[in-house]
């Protein structure tokens, strides 16, 4: 179980309001590029009312085929207004984390080419250039316990990394709750 996971269920009114997403990725792309891979996190709510505020919970890495290039992983945030991307490829697999719950009203991406490159990045692991069948690496669930928002208005989060993890092919979740903005 997620840590602080009931005081997320508080948060979003126990009204199962958390969500994720995932996106197999190839060459994750570097956080200075306007075209980023996913999961992509869209949040252009507010233009079907007051919207709702989208927190990130934690994201979730594996690495399946090993990159030639050595590089962080991590979260990117950004300002992409409020048309939504171009150049785009909707995500294969994502949901509420309670089959009875709502949809999310947020819009998710595989890819994307964004108005405005990530403003902000941060580390939160690491990928190696080590053949996956000897990989050390053991705990690819990062808890982000909200610290991430992506407020309504056209603002997004991105998985992202810190070069262009070339070959590297990665099963990449983010997991994320929603507040309405009232």
């Amino acid at each position: 179980m997620l840590a602080g996971f009931r005081d997320f269920r508080q948060i979003a009114g126990g009204r199962g309001q958390i969500f994720v997403a995932t996106a197999v990725v190839t060459a994750p792309a570097i956080y200075t590029a306007a075209a980023q891979t996913g999961p992509i996190l869209y949040n252009n709510s507010a233009s079907s009312g007051k919207g709702v505020t989208a927190f990130v919970v934690a994201i979730a890495y594996g690495v399946t085929t090993a990159s030639t290039v050595a590089g962080a992983i991590g979260i990117a945030v950004g300002n992409q207004g409020t048309s939504a991307p171009g150049t785009n490829t909707g995500i294969t697999l994502t949901g509420n984390l309670n089959p009875a719950g709502p949809a999310s009203k947020c819009t998710l991406y595989n890819t994307a080419t964004l108005a405005n490159a990530p403003s902000a990045f941060m580390v939160t692991g690491h990928v190696h250039t080590g053949a996956v069948t000897v990989d050390t690496d053991d705990d690819n669930l990062v808890q982000l316990g909200g610290l991430v928002e992506v407020d309504a208005g056209g603002y997004y989060a991105s998985v992202a990394a810190s070069a262009a993890l070339t070959t590297a092919v990665m099963s990449i979740s983010m997991v994320w709750f929603e507040t309405p903005n009232d």
